[in-house]
């Protein structure tokens, strides 16, 4: 985002619209995977959505002017969206009942690749050639299409496997206005976590360089810091959730992180941020994929439609808060910046106790029901 900024003479607030853009196209990819893989089969959907990918980053290589950036974003955008949901139906589909397990697995890959790119990114800008890094990332988008032409799964050929297991039963018997109360709290959440994220994300290394003079290319060396941190708290959040329960963990790392960022905004020495950043990246390292099986926990028999609807509010999020996030970078500075992190982090708080009280009474029909079950079987 440094470079660039600087490169085009445009404000914080403008690189954020193209942020935003590109959450718009990943949240229409999202939404329409499901009707896609319909009209076109999963094999050349895919093989489209990382098409779209090498197109936008083709536009951004050779360096257009700023508003064909920002037509290119949309594009880019919507094919990084698609590969998602169909990347994770392929693996839900095809883990059975090792979804959770295989999930966190390529989360953690996804981390991995977070980590290892602001160090060429920053290799990159030190030597001036930030505009090659869109080049590296549609090189790899490349590299994949290849592979996944040559060893395409047979057994994603395969139709879904369909778990009749009561569930749509279960979920009528939960009342409406309970059903729009936690799908409303969970929303709510899901874009302040992915809004935050991504500003965080987007923003850090600005935050850096303003505030304690850090060259661009150190500055970017702390998205490598929240991303380890981000890899090495996912290879046990799931454990963690286990052990303490979804909504425990949920709620823990929730307080954690906001005493983080408040100490951030108290705090603004290079030292204290970069470890303070280690520390947030700890934190929220779990809660997007813990929050999607509480969701989908809370409300049984709707699992397609919740995380669709979830990830397409995580897409909201990610699309606007950032916009928000570079004016308000704009017009206050990056010492107000810091604090209006700890503002998102108390707010992310306060939608976790939100969905915890709302979900309660959701689950004590579908306990009732599994109860009843039990009792019909050893009668």
């Amino acid at each position: 985002m440094e470079p660039m900024v600087h490169a085009y003479g445009i404000n914080y607030g403008d690189g954020g619209q193209l942020v935003m853009h590109s959450f718009l196209g990943g949240m229409v990819g999202v939404l329409l995977a499901p009707w896609m893989i319909s009209k076109l089969g999963k094999k050349p959907l895919l093989l489209v959505a990382l098409g779209l990918i090498v197109i936008g980053e083709t536009v951004y290589v050779c360096q257009p002017p700023w508003e064909w950036m920002l037509v290119a974003a949309p594009f880019a955008g919507y094919g990084l969206g698609t590969m998602e949901a169909i990347v994770s139906a392929f693996i839900i589909g095809a883990s059975l009942g090792n979804a959770n397990v295989a999930m966190s697995r390529v989360e953690v890959f996804f981390g991995v690749g977070a980590l290892i790119m602001p160090f060429a990114g920053a290799a990159l800008i030190a030597k001036g050639h930030w505009i090659a890094a869109f080049g590296v990332v549609g090189a790899m988008a490349v590299i994949t299409m290849i592979l996944w032409v040559l060893f395409w799964p047979t057994i994603l050929d395969r139709p879904a496997v369909q778990h009749a297991d009561g569930g749509d039963g279960i979920t009528q018997k939960l009342k409406l206005s309970r059903i729009i109360a936690v799908l409303a709290a969970c929303c709510t959440f899901f874009i302040m976590y992915v809004g935050t994220e991504m500003s965080f994300v987007h923003y850090l290394p600005s935050l850096l360089v303003q505030s304690n003079g850090l060259t661009d290319g150190a500055a970017s060396l702390s998205l490598s810091v929240f991303w380890g941190a981000m890899v090495l708290g996912r290879l046990v959040a799931g454990q963690l959730a286990d052990r303490w329960g979804g909504a425990a963990y949920l709620l823990a790392t929730s307080c954690i992180s906001l005493v983080l960022f408040v100490l951030m905004g108290g705090f603004g020495g290079p030292w204290a941020m970069f470890l303070l950043t280690f520390g947030a990246g700890l934190a929220m390292s779990g809660m997007f994929a813990i929050a999607l099986v509480f969701a989908n926990r809370a409300l049984p028999g709707m699992t397609e439609r919740t995380i669709s609807l979830l990830m397409a509010c995580g897409g909201i999020g990610g699309a606007f808060l950032p916009r928000f996030t570079g004016w308000f970078l704009d017009e206050n500075g990056a010492d107000a910046t810091r604090w209006l992190f700890a503002g998102y982090a108390l707010l992310m708080l306060g939608v976790v106790i939100w969905a915890l009280l709302v979900s309660r009474p959701a689950k004590q029909p579908v306990q009732n029901a599994h109860n009843a079950r039990l009792h019909s079987t050893h009668s």
